[in-house]
Order: C-alpha cells, then sequence, then structure tokens
C-alpha cells in the first residue's frame, strides 16, 4: 500500500512527526497538553484547545499514531476524496475541541482536569469512518474467537485510549462522538468544504512539501529489456558469428573440429555465411531437450551438418 491519492494522510502524519520531534528537541512539550485547572480557568491559555492536537509527548503514542494514520487514514481519504477529507479533518479538530473543552468542564471535579497532547481524537473520528465504511478483507478466530483483519487497528487504538489514564480516555470518547455526528448529520456538516481559495494554496504551496505520493510502477514484462548497441564501424570486416560462442574448455574439443570440417564442406571459409542457413533456435532447442548432455557446439554443427547436406543433394540434383 502507498499513499496514492492520499496527500492529506501523508501530511498529517508528516506534521505529526514534525511538531513531536521539535517538541522534544526544544523541551516544549509541556505547553503542549491541555489542562483546565489551572492553565485555562486561571491563566486563561486558551490557545491550548488548539495547540494541544499538534504533537504527541512521547514516541509510543507517536509510532502508534503514525501506524493507525497509514492503515486507515489512507484508505478514508481515498474513499472521500483528498478534498472532502480535509474538510472532514478541520470539522473533526473544531468539534472535538468543543467537546473536550465541554468534559473538561463537567467532568474534572471526577479526575478529568488534564487531556494529553497528540491529535487523538481526529485519530479515533477518522477510526470510527472507517469502521462504517470499509468492510474486513477476512475473518478468523482464535480460540474460539472471531475476528477479522480490522481487529489489529483496534488493539492499536485501545493503546492509544489507555496510556494516559483517565486523560487519555476521553479524547477516544470525543473523537468517537465526533465521527458519530459527521456520520449522521446531527449539525448539518457532512456537506461543508473548504473554500477554493485555502484548497489552491494548499495545492500550490503545501503539496510540493509533502513530496510525490504516486506508488512505484512495476513492469510486467515476462523477458528483461532488451539493449540495442550500435554497430562497431569496423563489423564490416569481421565475420557475423549467428550462434554461441563456445565456452574456453571446449575451444579444443570436438565441437570446433566439426565446425571446420562444416566451413570446409560448405566453402564459408571462402563465401563467408552467404549460401547456407544458419539453424533456428527451434531447432537448436528442440535437440538440446532430447540430447541434454551434449555441447551446444556439437548440436548446432550437427544441424548445420544435416542442412549442409541437403544442400549438397539439391546441388546434385540440379545438376542431373
Amino acid at each position: 500500500m502507498s499513499f496514492e491519492h492520499a496527500p492529506v494522510t501523508k501530511g498529517l502524519m508528516m506534521g505529526s512527526a514534525l511538531t513531536s520531534i521539535v517538541g522534544g528537541i526544544f523541551d516544549i512539550k509541556h505547553y503542549l497538553h491541555l489542562q483546565l485547572v489551572p492553565h485555562v480557568s486561571r491563566n486563561h491559555q486558551y490557545w491550548r484547545l488548539l495547540l494541544h492536537h499538534t504533537a504527541f509527548s512521547n514516541s509510543s503514542d507517536l509510532l502508534i499514531a503514525e501506524i493507525l494514520l497509514y492503515g486507515v487514514g489512507v484508505h478514508i481519504e481515498r474513499q472521500f476524496g483528498s478534498v472532502k477529507f480535509a474538510s472532514f479533518t478541520a470539522a473533526s479538530i473544531l468539534l472535538a475541541t468543543i467537546l473536550e473543552f465541554l468534559t473538561l468542564i463537567l467532568f474534572h471535579n471526577i479526575g478529568i482536569n488534564q487531556i494529553p497532547s497528540g491529535p487523538s481524537a481526529l485519530l479515533f473520528s477518522i477510526l470510527y469512518q472507517w469502521y462504517r465504511l470499509i468492510p474486513p478483507a477476512y475473518h478468523f478466530r482464535i480460540f474460539g474467537i472471531a475476528g477479522s483483519n480490522k481487529a489489529f487497528m483496534y488493539i492499536l487504538a485501545s493503546q492509544l485510549a489507555l496510556g494516559h489514564l483517565p486523560g487519555s480516555f476521553a479524547p477516544a470518547v470525543v473523537g468517537l462522538l465526533t465521527g458519530f455526528i459527521y456520520r449522521s448529520e446531527l449539525v448539518n456538516i457532512k456537506s461543508w468544504r473548504l473554500s477554493p481559495s485555502i484548497t489552491r494554496f494548499s495545492t500550490r504551496f503545501l503539496l510540493p512539501l509533502v513530496g510525490s505520493t504516486r506508488a512505484p510502477r512495476r513492469s510486467t514484462r515476462a523477458r528483461p529489456e532488451t539493449t540495442h548497441q550500435a554497430p562497431s564501424p569496423d563489423l564490416g570486416n569481421e565475420e557475423v558469428i549467428a550462434t554461441a560462442r563456445p565456452s574456453a574448455g571446449t575451444e579444443e574439443t570436438g565441437g570446433s573440429v566439426v565446425q571446420e570440417w562444416v566451413n570446409e564442406l560448405t566453402g564459408r571459409n571462402e563465401q563467408g555465411t552467404t549460401g547456407v542457413r544458419v539453424p533456428s533456435d527451434a531447432e537448436i532447442t528442440q535437440l538440446t531437450t532430447m540430447f541434454p548432455n551434449m555441447q551446444r557446439a556439437v548440436i548446432v554443427g550437427a544441424l548445420q551438418r544435416r542442412l549442409a547436406f541437403l544442400l549438397f543433394q539439391e546441388m546434385l540434383g540440379s545438376d542431373m
């Protein structure tokens, strides 16, 4: 599988990885999580509502998110199309931000006061679309428990949801609820699209940064491509060899003697290759199959001897 027809997913993966690495290098991860008390309620740091979607706080969450985006996001973007998927991403982030803020306000008294950084809500919103739209490829049973190929992605998603309880469970539920709202059209956001100006700007400036998303093309040829070499200018003064050269160990064996005898009989030494038909590859292959222990030079010599004998008979018949 590749990123073909999925540039937005590739951009999300690259952006999440880049911001997470930069946050770790410059030691600014403590600015990325969302906490109601005291950051929002007392210090009024409302920029955390959107900033906490940009990067993950640790490498394990980043790895799981990258696998989920590659295994789930590519399929959803190909189903939606890049423009609709980008619009869905923007709408999901905005709706999830509102729901997360409401969750912190309503449940901070029971321990949900902080939400870890990272676009976990967006991932679970995409995962809900994947659950509704993509059918399983195969089913299996382990110890009597039925499952499908989609179970592996659900296991990874559960690791992301249960990694930092209770705060990590909140964006998982919010993301699933966001995907359900988008799918059910309760607030009529399914038909909303990004403006054409944003689409043109992204195509012109952001898409080149993502790079190529085309899959590598593999040749379907059964044979390797033949290379055509330009003939040498001195080729006309040399003898054209139509058969394979004998190996170094058989140059002084019977194959060369037979070849010499055929050349003398047919007059090839004086006339070159004119007047004698070279054995075809099909004839050589047929005899090689019948006599696998025979060398190729001997088989070619025998075929040329037969052709020379037939030519000699035709010449005698014409003289008579």
